[in-house]
C-alpha cells in the first residue's frame, strides 16, 4: 500500500496517463481525495489467485462477494465494498472507464479483470459521483493496466492447503510490442485460473453446523386439524418399550426396520447418530447441512484482453480495446429437501407406508386424508448450481489535440454479460407427487418406485427413478451496456501559481436486462429452491459534467501550494428523471513535506436496473434455531413465546396462519426460510453528503532513520438519505412480533407482519423484502496509512527494513430503516447473513488493520503480514438486545511471504497464509455458524509462483 496522494507516478507528460479521482491531470498529480495505491507487487505477495482477496485485506474494504460466497444461483462473484456501504455504492473502473456489469444490481465481478497486465490499483475512499457519475457514493476502485509492454511476460502460481485440498492455480501470458516505427503499440494478455471446491465434511468445524430437521429417513408431519389420537401414538410406542407419553403433534420418523421414532427427543431412534450425515443435536435427530455444503466454490476462468493504439497523424491517436471472459462457477448446497411452495403429500394408499404408521394414520378424524411429510432426498446426488458467464466488451476511441493547451478524448463501447444457470439434480415436485400417488408406489414408472420411509429405502432409489424425479433446470440472464463519451480538457488562465484547468464531459449510457427462468423454476416446481419470475427492462442516462481546478498560490512561505477545485454533473435518467451531483475541494501545502487536503461531495445514486426491475425472486433467509437465535417467533422455543407476552404472540401467530390446534407445540423445522426480493419502479435516487479532511506527510529527510517515511491521516464522514435497500428479513420478524417495541399491540395488520407469508401448516414460507427507499445511513471514521523503511546495509547495499501499516477506525455506522424513525447503531456488529449489497454489511469492526514488515532489496523480499479485525457484537444485540447472542472475538491472521529476483527478468515468490493455522470463529448470525467469506475456512496454506520476461 502507498498512502501518498500520488494518483500515478508515471511521466506526467504522457498523453494517456490515468489519473484516478479527477478528470484533470494536475502538474504534480496531487489528489484532494484520499487515495490508497496498491502495487501489482503487493497483490502478488498476498498469494491470492483472485485480486479481490488481496483488496479485501485493505482496512477500507468490507468483504462483499468472493470465492466463498454465492450458491443457490448467486454465483461466487467477486465484488468490492468500500466502508461497508454496499458493493453497489462504489464504482469499479479499468483505466478510468466502466467495466461490464455482472449482475442485475450493477456489480462488477473482479474475476473478469486481466490480471496478467495489471499495473496496480488506486482506491478513492470518498464520494466521487460528480466526477464519475452514479454508483460512486463511497468511492472508486480503479484498476490500471500497464501502459506498454515489449516482449513476453509469463506468470504461474499454484497453491494448496496443509490438508491437501483447496488447490488453486493461475497462469497468464502477456505480449506487447510497438509497431509502425513506434506510432502504434499493442498489448495482449491471456490467462487461466482454477480453484478446487472444498466441502464442509473436510473440516471438523462444520460437523454440527446448521442442524436441519429435514432428514433422509423422512418424517410424518401431523396436521393440527387432523391429528392422530394420543392413544394410537402411545400404543405404538408402548410396543417398543417406551413408557413416557408422546405428544401426537410431534413429527414421527421412520427407522430402517419399519418402526417409528420421535424426532424431538430421539425417542426409539435406531439410526446413525454421528455418521452418514446424521447427528444428535440437543437430543434431537438432525442432519447438519454444514457437512454437505461447499464453502469454497469450484471456479474455472479463461480471459483474453487486447488493447492497442495508433498515431494516425501527429496529435491524433486512435485506440481500441477488447475483453473476453469465460467464467464457470460450480457450487453444491447439499441434498434437496421438501421445502418451499406447495408441499408434496402421501396418500394412505401408498404401498410403502409402514404398518406402525398405518395404525397412527387410521386414528385421525379423517383417516383417508393424505398426509404431509418432511425429508431430504438422500437417494439423489447433492443439488448443484453450474453457472457459466460469458463476458465480452468492445471499445474504440480517438484522442488528440484540438489546439495549444486543449485536448479531447472520445470513445464508445458495448459489452454483454451472458449468465446461464444450470441447476443440476433439481428434484421436481410434480414428479415426486406422481410417484407418491401411484398405487404401486411408482414401480410401473421407474424401477423400484419411490420409498421415502427410512434412510435405507431412500438411499436405494434406482437410477431410473432418480432420472424420473430430477432434471437439469436451465435459466438465462443477459445484461448489456452501451456507452459513449466525449471529454475535452483545456487551460483557462494563470493566477501565477499555474494554469487553471477545465474539463468538460458529455456521455450516454444504456443498460438492458433480460431474464428467462426455467419453466419449473418459474412454477415453484423445484424442491428447496424459491421460484423466480421472468423479467426484462432497460435504463438509460444522459450526462453532462464539468470540473475546474485553480492553483491559487505556489512557492511562497507557508504556501508551497494552494489550490481549489470543483465539479458538477447533471444526470438525466430515463426512469427516475434528472439529478445533480457536485463537489468542492481544496489542497494546501504549507511546506514541501506536508499536504493538507479536504473535500465535500454531494453524491447521488439513481436506482439501478435491478432495484427497479428485479422479478419476484427467492433466496434463503437465515433465522437460526431458538432460543439460541431468533428463529420463527411463533416457535414454542423462541423467547417471544416464552416471554411475558407469549400469549399475545401466540394470538398473532394464529392470525398469521399457524393452526390454533398446533400453536401449543408448534416448532419451525429448520434454520432458514425463504426470502422474496422484488424491484420497485417507484424508487427515487439516493443522496449522500461526503466530507473528507486529512493530510499527507512525506519526510523531508533524504537519509537516516526517517529518510523514507510517509504518513497520511484522513477523516471521512458519509451521510446517505433516501437509501435504496431491502428491509432485512430478521428485522421484519423482530418488528412484527414487537421484539424491539415497534408493534406493541401485536396487530396482524402491522406493516412488517404483512411481509410474512406462511404455508398451510403455519410455517414461514417466505419473508417479502421489496426494494424501498428505507431511510438513512451514516458512517464516519479515520483512515491511517504509513510507510517506513530504513537501510540495513550490513545485509547488502540495497537492503532495507520496511514497515507498511494501514488502519481504519470506524467511529460510527448507523442505519435508519424508515424515514422519521430512530437510527440503529450497527457499529462493531457481526451480521453473518448479509449479502454483497446489504446494509448493514457482514461486519462493521471499529478497528481494522493491515500491517506488513520485513526486509526488501534488489535480490528479493522476506516479510510477515498481520491482518487484524476488532471484536464484534452479534447483530441480535441491535435487533433483540434482551436476547443478544454471543459475538465474535478479535480476529488476527499472520502470513509469511518471500520473493527472490534474478535481475529484471525472473521472480520467484513463496508464501504461507494463515501461518499459525487460526481456527474459524463462531458467528451466531450465520446459518453455517461462521462467515467463510470474511474468515479463513481453509487453514494454513502454501503458494508458490514464478514470473519471467522474455
Amino acid at each position: 500500500m502507498d498512502p501518498t496522494a500520488q494518483a500515478d507516478t508515471s511521466d506526467a507528460s504522457a498523453p494517456d496517463i490515468v489519473v484516478t479521482g479527477s478528470l484533470i491531470q494536475r502538474p504534480n498529480n496531487d489528489s484532494a481525495s484520499p487515495i490508497v495505491s496498491v502495487s501489482d507487487q503487493a497483490i502478488r505477495e498476498t498469494g491470492a489467485v483472485n485480486v479481490v482477496d488481496a483488496l479485501n485485506q485493505i482496512p477500507s474494504f468490507t468483504t462483499a462477494g468472493n470465492g466463498n460466497t454465492g450458491g443457490q444461483g448467486t454465483g461466487g462473484r467477486s465484488t468490492v465494498n468500500l466502508h461497508g456501504l454496499g458493493s453497489n455504492r462504489n464504482l469499479v473502473l479499468l483505466d478510468g472507464r466502466r467495466l461490464p456489469v455482472s449482475d442485475i444490481n450493477g456489480n462488477v465481478d473482479i474475476n473478469i479483470l486481466p490480471d496478467a497486465i495489471l499495473g496496480g490499483v488506486d482506491v478513492i475512499t470518498g464520494g466521487a459521483s460528480a466526477v464519475y457519475g452514479s454508483d460512486a457514493i463511497s468511492g472508486v476502485v480503479n484498476f490500471k493496466t500497464v501502459r506498454s509492454l515489449e516482449g513476453f511476460r509469463a506468470d504461474l502460481q499454484t497453491g494448496i492447503s496443509e490438508r491437501g485440498d483447496a488447490f488453486k492455480f493461475n497462469g497468464s501470458l502477456a505480449f506487447g510490442s510497438s509497431f509502425a516505427e513506434d506510432r502504434g503499440n499493442l498489448v495482449a494478455a491471456f490467462s487461466y485460473a482454477q480453484s478446487d471446491p472444498v466441502n464442509g465434511s473436510t473440516r471438523p468445524f462444520f460437523k454440527d453446523k446448521t442442524p436441519s430437521s429435514f432428514i433422509g429417513s423422512g418424517t410424518f408431519v401431523p396436521s393440527a386439524v387432523n391429528a392422530p389420537t394420543a392413544a394410537a401414538v402411545n400404543g405404538v410406542f408402548s410396543g417398543y418399550g417406551v413408557t413416557s407419553a408422546i405428544n401426537p403433534l410431534l413429527n414421527l420418523g421412520f427407522n430402517n426396520d419399519g418402526t417409528l421414532f420421535v424426532q424431538t427427543g430421539a425417542i426409539n431412534y435406531r439410526g446413525d447418530r454421528a455418521s452418514n450425515g446424521y447427528l444428535i443435536v440437543g437430543n434431537n435427530v438432525r442432519m447438519p447441512v454444514g457437512q454437505q455444503i461447499q464453502f469454497q466454490n469450484e471456479l474455472e476462468r479463461k480471459t483474453a484482453f487486447v488493447k492497442a493504439d495508433y498515431e494516425v497523424t501527429p496529435g491524433i491517436t486512435a485506440y481500441g480495446q477488447f475483453m473476453y471472459v469465460n467464467l464457470a462457477v460450480r457450487t453444491e448446497s447439499g441434498g434437496s429437501l421438501t421445502q418451499f411452495g406447495a408441499l408434496t403429500t402421501v396418500p394412505v394408499t401408498n404401498p410403502f407406508i409402514p404398518a406402525a404408521l398405518r395404525t397412527v394414520l387410521a386414528s385421525r378424524p379423517n383417516a383417508t386424508a393424505p398426509f404431509t411429510w418432511n425429508g431430504r432426498y438422500v437417494g439423489v446426488p447433492y443439488k448443484n448450481f453450474n453457472e457459466q458467464y460469458t463476458i465480452q466488451q468492445y471499445l474504440a476511441g480517438v484522442r488528440g489535440t484540438i489546439t495549444d493547451g486543449w485536448t479531447f478524448d472520445a470513445f464508445a463501447s458495448w459489452d454483454k454479460s451472458a449468465h446461464q444457470l444450470a441447476i443440476g439434480n433439481a428434484v421436481l415436485k410434480n414428479r415426486v407427487q406422481t410417484l407418491l400417488n401411484a398405487a404401486d408406489g411408482g414401480r410401473s414408472l421407474c424401477a423400484g418406485g419411490l420409498n421415502i420411509f427410512g434412510d435405507a429405502n431412500a438411499r436405494s432409489l434406482s437410477a431410473a427413478c432418480r432420472d424420473y424425479i430430477t432434471k437439469t433446470a436451465f435459466s438465462q440472464e443477459d445484461l448489456t451496456q452501451t456507452q459513449a463519451q466525449l471529454q475535452i480538457n483545456g487551460k483557462l488562465f494563470d493566477l501565477g501559481a499555474g494554469p487553471a484547468q477545465l474539463a468538460l464531459l458529455g456521455s450516454y449510457r444504456k443498460n438492458t436486462y433480460d431474464y428467462v427462468p426455467d419453466s419449473d423454476l418459474r412454477a415453484q416446481n423445484i424442491e428447496s429452491v424459491i421460484a423466480s419470475a421472468p423479467a426484462n427492462g432497460d435504463i438509460s442516462v444522459k450526462e453532462a459534467a464539468a470540473q475546474i481546478d485553480i492553483p491559487l498560490l505556489s512557492d511562497r512561505s507557508f504556501f508551497q501550494e494552494l489550490g481549489v477545485g470543483a465539479a458538477v454533473r447533471i444526470s438525466d435518467y430515463s426512469v427516475t428523471g434528472s439529478v445533480t451531483s457536485y463537489e468542492g475541494d481544496a489542497r494546501w501545502r504549507p511546506f514541501q513535506a506536508l499536504l493538507v487536503r479536504g473535500s465535500y461531495q454531494r453524491a447521488v445514486r439513481a436506482p439501478n436496473i435491478g432495484e427497479l426491475f428485479t422479478p419476484a425472486s427467492g433466496t434463503q433467509l437465515v433465522i437460526g434455531t431458538p432460543p439460541g437465535a431468533l428463529g420463527d417467533p411463533c416457535d414454542v422455543r423462541s423467547t417471544a413465546r416464552t416471554g411475558a407476552n407469549g400469549a399475545r404472540v401466540a394470538t398473532l401467530c394464529v392470525a398469521q396462519g399457524v393452526p390454533s390446534a398446533a400453536i401449543g407445540s408448534y416448532t419451525f423445522p429448520t434454520t432458514a426460510t425463504g426470502q422474496t426480493i422484488a424491484g420497485n419502479l417507484d424508487l427515487t435516487p439516493e443522496r449522500a453528503d461526503t466530507y473528507n479532511i486529512g493530510f499527507v506527510f512525506d519526510s523531508p529527510a533524504r537519509d537516516g532513520l526517517f529518510g523514507d517515511f510517509t504518513l497520511s491521516v484522513d477523516y471521512y464522514n458519509i451521510k446517505v438519505s433516501n437509501v435504496i435497500s431491502t428491509v432485512p428479513g430478521l428485522t421484519v420478524l423482530s418488528k412484527c412480533f414487537n421484539l424491539d417495541g415497534t408493534n406493541p399491540n401485536y396487530e396482524a395488520g402491522n406493516l412488517y407482519c404483512s411481509l410474512i407469508r406462511r404455508n398451510g401448516v403455519g410455517e414461514i414460507d417466505t419473508v417479502n423484502t421489496p426494494y424501498l427507499n428505507i431511510g438513512g445511513l451514516r458512517t464516519d471514521g479515520v483512515e491511517v496509512q504509513a510507510n517506513w523503511s530504513v537501510p540495513t546495509r550490513f545485509l547488502g547495499d540495497t537492503s532495507r527494513f520496511f514497515v507498511n501499516v494501514g488502519v481504519d477506525w470506524t467511529r460510527n455506522y448507523e442505519v435508519q430503516l424508515l424515514p422519521g424513525t430512530a437510527f440503529l447503531d450497527y457499529t462493531g456488529i457481526s451480521n453473518g447473513g448479509a449479502g454483497p449489497t446489504s446494509v448493514p454489511p457482514r461486519a462493521t469492526p471499529k478497528w481494522k488493520a493491515l500491517s506488513s514488515f520485513g526486509l526488501r532489496s534488489e535480490a528479493g523480499t522476506l516479510g510477515l503480514r498481520w491482518r487484524f479485525q476488532d471484536k464484534l457484537a452479534d447483530v441480535s444485540s441491535v435487533l433483540t438486545p434482551a436476547t443478544a447472542q454471543v459475538g465474535v472475538d478479535a480476529y488476527s491472521l499472520w502470513d509469511l511471504f518471500a520473493t527472490v529476483k534474478a535481475g529484471r527478468s525472473y521472480e520467484v515468490r513463496l508464501g504461507v497464509n494463515n501461518l499459525f493455522d487460526k481456527d474459524l470463529p463462531f458467528v451466531a448470525s450465520s446459518q453455517n455458524g461462521t462467515d467463510v467469506a470474511l474468515y479463513d475456512p481453509i487453514g494454513r496454506s502454501f503458494y508458490a509462483g514464478v514470473r519471467f520476461n522474455f
